[in-house]
């Protein structure tokens, strides 16, 4: 039997809620993505609420609330303690998004669900590893291997892989296979025959059009707003999408030396480009290679200015401008306030970059017909004054004193719990309690007139026996050069040195905006007045899919290649589920899941795995060959028990049968196509093959489409007379694998 593995959703199937799943691979429980909605609406927890205590390991996938929002919430309220993982970006990224979350919040309603330092909490121990770095657990997860890949959506955005015992489970949602300016395509294509596949289908039903003509439409949408005067509102993330499309601004503004302004507007905007700026390797190669060779950053902005208060954004003077701002959702953050200012000017623009979550702002622009009123509710904090300062005042000073209080009791408790056996005698500083009432009698009798003088305020109390506040001194060894202290609590543990986990505080580092930092520190007694509005919409609203996720003719495409053994399909609409799991059972697997909410589905491999040793005698006559970073070999055993019980592999006892020589690799006709092409042959493709010189022919028959056990199987037929040419390109083809 293969390696036991049961998916259950928390949150996010058949409909487009924040992403949560718990999957038990041989009974040690992931969770993988730890999402929450832009309403913080608690209800949608619960069912993580119930297994919090279960979990093992916490896997990020994605630095939005989307993936990882009720991660603060999970570890204050729900007692979630497991270890979490993810890239250095998703945990930085992540943690500025709640940041710029819980601000924007706070700002216009009494938020109490979490608390930065609730946020903090949550994030400080996140253990950070790179992509493709192998992480093997212990304890209980003994023997299973963890690891990230690119998954192109967001920057540090990842594909799980999640290795036990040889089988592979790969957890995959929201990846972009294209190659975008900021990031490389994902890597989800290099996974073949998985064991498990879970994967979304957010996007089944939709199509998009090439880059190039996506980029061009939202350019030209802005530069006609802002050759008419109007100003532009890009509602945006904190810290993901934005990132692309501040470069696309950025390189357009530069490349045609244009002087309308740009504004990046969060609360943590400054931190973001900061954080971005040092997390290259995550980039895309052209990012990479521009820092390589002429140390550019890319995100060294020259016409975009980040604000961290919309006060700022008012000193600027009238004329057109482009303003990304928070939150996506429209349902709070700056880009709320500037949309009621703005919605009134038929000339201005809001562009929608991606879909707004469902119930919120953003959405109901979005409908198809947009509503001509939408009905906002306006918040503003102001400080207290008057009776009402007092009265919080008063109310402070009464928690205060019942704080001081109870601590006071605490410590008498203490205190009595204590006794005098702990104290030692012999120090000078320390008052038998017993002794000093002898003494006082005995000077009462001695002398009368000096009895209240001597009683009143220096006689200590029964639970008091020390004159100045208690301090107990740890017992240390000495020896004649010293005190004798443990090597062991000087030395930096290699854990911590190689797993890179982040550290974080009140200040971030150092690396919070000084904005952003005065708001946290801002004490000013103060309360929030809220009032509806119904703002007429007068605003241009286009949505252009700027989301960065595989459309559906792409995502088909490469569920066929990967051609898992089974196929858990999550978050997407009722309609787009279904429609993918119909297609991927036609074309991709037999055993195609689509589990409902808090349904557990076992989709434990058919495989039967064994462990086997490998003999001496055997090895020492294997010859390797390197394919890649692997080494492999034909091997012809025997299978035996060793006395402990071990399957081991010996040697044939008798010569051993012929096989057929076994091709071993992956031939992708473009890079062949240019490999014939770098030795001088002519080549074309025609018809779906591949047309080499004047009379062959190269097809591929049998692709990873094909459902069943022929899945992986592919035949290369190569068609042309019997000639030096053909023969010359089959020589070229055989290079292209390994021969056994």
């Amino acid at each position: 039997m293969g390696t036991s593995v049961q998916v259950t959703p928390l949150c996010g199937v058949y409909n487009e809620n924040p992403l949560s799943y718990l999957v038990s691979v041989d009974g040690f429980n992931f969770l993988i993505d730890c999402g929450w909605n832009d309403h913080f609406d608690t209800s949608i927890l619960q069912p993580l609420a119930r297994v919090a205590s279960t979990v093992d390991a916490v896997l990020l996938s994605h630095p939005d609330t989307l993936h990882l929002g009720a991660l603060p919430y999970a570890v204050k309220h729900f007692g979630l303690r497991a270890p979490v993982f993810a890239t250095g970006p998703v945990a930085r990224l992540g943690l500025l998004s709640m940041y710029d979350h819980y601000l924007s919040r706070k700002q216009v309603s009494e938020f109490d669900l979490f608390t930065l330092d609730d946020v903090d909490d949550a994030f400080k121990s996140v253990t950070t590893l790179t992509y493709s770095q192998n992480h093997h657990l212990s304890g209980k997860g003994e023997g299973i291997v963890i690891a990230p890949h690119a998954a192109g959506h967001l920057l540090g955005g990842t594909v799980w892989k999640i290795t036990k015992d040889g089988e592979d489970v790969i957890y995959a949602v929201d990846f972009n296979h294209r190659k975008e300016r900021h990031l490389n395509g994902t890597s989800l294509e290099s996974f073949v025959r998985p064991a498990v596949l879970i994967t979304d289908a957010s996007n089944a039903l939709n199509n998009q059009p090439s880059r190039r003509q996506r980029d061009q439409e939202f350019l030209d949408a802005i530069l006609r707003t802002l050759k008419v005067d109007g100003n532009v509102l890009l509602p945006v993330d904190t810290g993901g999408r934005v990132l692309e499309l501040i470069l696309i601004l950025e390189q357009y503004w530069s490349q045609h030396h244009l002087s309308y302004p740009i504004f990046f507007l969060t609360y943590v905007s400054s931190s973001t480009i900061d954080y971005a700026k040092s997390f290259l390797e995550y980039m895309s190669d052209a990012i990479a290679k521009s820092f390589e060779h002429t140390r550019n950053n890319a995100f060294l902005l020259k016409h975009i200015t980040l604000l961290v208060n919309k006060s700022d954004l008012e000193k600027v003077p009238e004329g057109p401008k482009v303003v990304l701002a928070s939150m996506a959702s429209l349902e709070a953050g700056f880009s709320h306030d500037i949309f009621v200012e703005w919605a009134d000017d038929p000339k201005n623009l809001v562009l929608f970059t991606e879909r707004g979550q469902f119930g919120t702002l953003a959405r109901m622009l979005q409908s198809d017909p947009p509503p001509r009123y939408v009905k906002v509710t306006m918040s503003k904090r102001i400080p207290l004054v008057g009776e009402e300062l007092a009265a919080y005042e008063e109310e402070q000073n009464r928690k205060k004193k019942e704080e001081a209080l109870k601590a006071t009791l605490v410590k008498e408790e203490e205190s009595k719990a204590n006794g005098s056996d702990d104290i030692k005698m012999d120090d000078p500083m320390v008052i038998d309690s017993g002794t000093s009432h002898l003494s006082l009698r005995a000077a009462g009798q001695a002398n009368i007139a000096f009895k209240d003088i001597l009683v009143d305020g220096f006689v200590p109390s029964s639970a008091s026996v020390a004159p100045m506040f208690p301090h107990y001194d740890e017992p240390c060894d000495w020896d004649d050069f010293g005190e004798i202290i443990n090597p062991d609590d000087y030395v930096i543990k290699d854990e911590d040195m190689g797993q890179g986990s982040i550290s974080v505080d009140g200040d971030l580092n150092g690396k919070l905006d000084d904005g952003s930092a005065s708001l946290m520190l801002d004490t000013t007694p103060s309360k929030v007045e809220s009032w509806d509005l119904t703002v007429e919409v007068k605003c241009s609203r286009v949505y252009m899919d700027f989301e960065g996720r595989s459309d559906g003719r792409s995502i088909k495409s490469i569920l066929s290649h990967v051609a898992p053994l089974k196929l858990v399909l999550v978050h997407g609409s009722a309609e787009a589920t279904e429609h993918l799991k119909e297609y991927c059972m036609d074309h991709v697997c037999r055993d195609v899941y689509a589990p409902r909410l808090e349904e557990s589905v076992d989709v434990t491999s058919d495989l039967c795995a064994y462990k086997v040793q490998l003999s001496e005698q055997l090895m020492s006559n294997v010859l390797f060959k390197k394919l890649g970073e692997y080494e492999i070999a034909w091997l012809d055993a025997q299978v035996e028990k060793t006395d402990s019980g071990m399957l081991s592999l010996l040697p044939l006892s008798r010569p051993a049968p012929p096989h057929k020589t076994v091709l071993v690799g992956d031939l992708k006709m473009a890079d062949f196509k240019q490999f014939l092409a770098s030795k001088g042959v002519q080549v074309e493709f025609a018809g779906g093959a591949l047309r080499c010189g004047e009379f062959v022919t190269l097809r591929k028959v049998g692709d990873a489409s094909q459902k069943g056990a022929a899945a992986a199987i592919q035949q290369i037929i190569l068609e042309g007379p019997l000639s030096e040419e053909y023969y010359q390109i089959r020589d070229y083809l055989y290079l292209q694998f390994y021969a056994l």
